[in-house]
């Protein structure tokens, strides 16, 4: 099961990659290290916040994050970046 969506840029991506029509990179090392610091600074996750949430919003949340095989937690962090980035 994914657990994810993928954008039509993504899709195309895939595509390109199941049917062996992607080169490989030169100087793959520089660019794995330049790409590897851009995920860290992305991925960080160096801030915390608190939420007042009802009770209901909060019994909601975990029951759609269980039907996505995800702690809710994670599941709030997905939807605050998905609308952040918007």
């Amino acid at each position: 099961m994914k657990y994810y969506d993928l954008d039509e840029e993504e899709k195309e991506i895939e595509r390109a990659f199941e049917a062996g029509q992607l080169k490989p990179l030169k100087n793959q090392a520089k660019w794995r290290k330049v790409l590897m610091e851009a995920a860290r600074n992305t991925l960080a996750k160096n801030a915390n916040i608190n939420l007042r949430l009802s009770q209901k919003t909060l019994i909601k949340l975990k029951a759609k994050a269980a039907a996505y095989g995800l702690p809710y937690q994670t599941l709030a962090s997905s939807v605050l970046h998905r609308f952040a980035m918007l």
